[in-house]
């Protein structure tokens, strides 16, 4: 465990491209239950288990990039491209007795609360990106779906293998909600995680497409914005539906997806009582668009 946080970046890359990455128990169980049935397993039943468990994702991508020969070209962006590329038996063979976050984190439940928080937020933005380029009839709604999932997996590597200091981060952004969160991890952590997030995605050699797709500085690209808009509403929505945050989201979202505020609540998946809330939060009239049409039609 990193009990200071490093000097500089490249000391934080070195940590990690040694690190043992862990995953969730319930990932493990799952897969082993597959693997007493593996000759009925196919890549997309995989896939939905693995992409459950961002940490597994970025085993599974990392892996893929090591084994990746120097005349292969085409970069594998999904994880059941991944898994076809691997094959089932190898897959399993080489996926097996992995650390567990559970037992890693055990003497810090406050850290392990606060990454399944994250992972939490993780599988919504993932779900709501996917949901948002069906709508916009992306070409490859599995890209999207990843990128969402891995967006924010500098988080989720702090709390895993520096949960002391990944504590004093959360604590002191709590106490301070008007500062800027890459003000905090600056001074905490020595970095912004969003310079640690790029860094490694070279360091571990990921597709140079699902790089781009996580990189906000490319957020006008409507593929980017889309991931950007999915991850920033489960943040923001994460602890409450009352967020300052949430009106600028919605009209981001609305103005990418056109649609109206009424269709994009109805696509959230909320409770009634919160969809009112949410519903109060746009006071211009409902256009008629084109998701709330198909949706309406026989």
């Amino acid at each position: 465990m990193i009990e200071q946080p490093f000097a500089d970046l490249q000391s934080w890359l070195a940590y990690f491209r040694e690190a043992n990455l862990p995953v969730l128990r319930h990932t493990m169980q799952e897969l082993e239950r597959m693997r007493t049935n593996a000759e009925n397993v196919n890549g997309r039943l995989l896939s939905r288990t693995i992409l459950r468990d961002p940490m597994m994702t970025l085993r599974v991508l990392a892996y893929i990039e090591s084994k990746r020969r120097a005349r292969q070209t085409t970069d594998i962006t999904t994880i059941e491209r991944a898994i076809m590329m691997i094959g089932i038996e190898p897959f399993f063979r080489d996926f097996q007795d992995l650390p567990l976050i559970e037992d890693q984190l055990r003497p810090h439940p406050q850290a392990l609360l606060g990454l399944i928080k994250v992972v939490h937020r993780a599988r919504r933005a993932a779900q709501w990106a996917r949901d948002w380029a069906i709508v916009r009839h992306d070409l490859d709604v599995d890209e999207i779906t990843l990128a969402a999932l891995l967006h924010d997996m500098a988080e989720l590597l702090m709390w895993c293998f520096a949960p002391g200091i990944a504590i004093q981060v959360r604590d002191t952004q709590a106490a301070n909600r008007n500062r800027r969160s890459a003000v905090v991890q600056t001074e905490i952590y020595g970095i912004p995680l969003y310079q640690l997030k790029m860094a490694l995605t070279e360091t571990w050699r990921l597709p140079q497409l699902l790089t781009q797709l996580m990189d906000n500085q490319h957020a006008e690209n409507p593929r980017v914005r889309n991931v950007k808009l999915a991850v920033d509403l489960a943040r923001h929505s994460a602890t409450s539906w009352s967020d300052a945050a949430l009106p600028d989201d919605f009209k981001g979202i609305r103005d990418l997806l056109r649609i109206s505020q009424q269709t994009l609540v109805r696509r959230l998946g909320v409770d009634e009582a919160t969809s009112i809330k949410l519903l109060a939060m746009d006071d211009q009239p409902e256009p008629a668009d084109e998701a709330s049409r198909s949706s309406e039609a026989p």
